[in-house]
């Protein structure tokens, strides 16, 4: 596969920002972060407006100097530029209900995450820009790394090009939030919905029922529920683990480990046959994420993931999981050792 284009500053010209009126739906993490980025990078505080119902995020905004709007259509009738950092599943309604029928022909909307822009859930003019910045770090690393002079890695592309102009804008916001520090990663809202719900639907549900299985040999083994716990997460061992890994490399990190660990994970990785879980792996792929199956089925369940208790399904996930053997050992080994934790 070809290495992928990543812009620098150099890339990047902030005065294509100049004059224009940027539009902050939602003040989360992501959005705190990245409206205090661009203020700090030049963009006057007057041409920053937060668009955000009357709640606690819309006072953090105005204690932070920004202009706030709780009037949906006025915030999109002035935006240039309108960034969507309002969850992924509250998206559609809020932006083609409240936002879209009121914006300039020539806006651009900033996405950071693929999800919706994949799917073709959100509704665009043919003649406006849709690009995403989609920083890889919480907001809160998006931010603290900006004020000390540091980049973080963001991915960026233009996923409708209206203006023909849109990949210089998607740099100079990059390059305002402070991403192309580090430098920005030219991709696409497929690659990063595809990864993200990949990494969502397949890894990490292997390694949840992994971490079950393994747990309930060594309990039958008769190792006790304190002993596996601190063993394999509560140590915060695996979290030191990643942390090494993303500094100096996934495998290469085993080497501070006790040699025994490492001949242990080396050995054995090799002897493991990867052809099934592999299989696996390609269906949620292509079955699941790429064919729009998945999101079919999240968008049936969306309005009840509002609700309380039972009632929602994310509730109900949680119950059947805390009913696991690792599930109620964890409870009875926190509640026992809340002290010390």
């Amino acid at each position: 596969m070809p290495s992928a284009k990543i812009y620098y500053d150099a890339d990047a010209d902030l005065n294509l920002l100049s004059g224009k009126t940027i539009v902050f739906l939602g003040f989360g993490n992501q959005g705190a972060a990245q409206a205090q980025n661009l203020r700090d990078s030049g963009i006057p505080n007057e041409k920053i407006i937060i668009a955000n119902r009357p709640d606690s995020y819309a006072e953090d905004a105005k204690s932070k100097g920004f202009s706030v709007e709780h009037d949906f259509s006025k915030a999109a009738q002035v935006a240039d530029v309108l960034f969507l950092l309002i969850p992924d599943q509250v998206q559609p309604r809020v932006f083609n209900e409240a936002f879209a029928p009121s914006l300039k022909a020539d806006a651009v909307i900033v996405v950071a995450s693929g999800y919706n822009v994949f799917y073709k859930l959100l509704k665009f003019q043919e003649t406006q820009d849709v690009v995403m910045v989609a920083p890889r770090m919480i907001g809160s690393s998006v931010r603290s790394l900006y004020v000390k002079g540091k980049g973080f890695p963001c991915f960026v592309s233009v996923e409708q090009d209206g203006t023909h102009n849109g990949l210089s804008i998607a740099l100079a916001l990059s390059r305002g939030i402070g991403a192309t520090k580090a430098g920005a990663i030219a991709s696409s809202a497929r690659e990063e919905t595809a990864m993200d719900l990949f990494a969502e639907q397949a890894l990490w549900p292997n390694i949840i029922v992994l971490f079950k299985e393994a747990f309930s040999v060594l309990q039958e083994a008769g190792c006790s529920d304190e002993a596996l716990c601190y063993e394999m997460w509560m140590s915060k061992e695996p979290a030191e683990i990643f942390e090494r890994a993303a500094e100096e490399g996934f495998i290469t990190q085993l080497k501070h480990h006790s040699t025994v660990s490492q001949y242990g994970q080396l050995n054995g990785a090799l002897k493991l046959d990867g052809s099934a879980i592999r299989s696996h792996f390609k269906d949620i792929l292509y079955n699941q994420v790429l064919n729009g199956k998945f999101c079919q089925e999240f968008s049936a369940i969306e309005e009840d993931l509002e609700k309380e208790g039972d009632a929602n399904p994310l509730n109900k996930l949680y119950n059947v999981h805390g009913k696991s053997e690792l599930g109620e050992a964890e409870s009875r080994v926190r509640a026992r050792l809340a002290g010390l934790l």
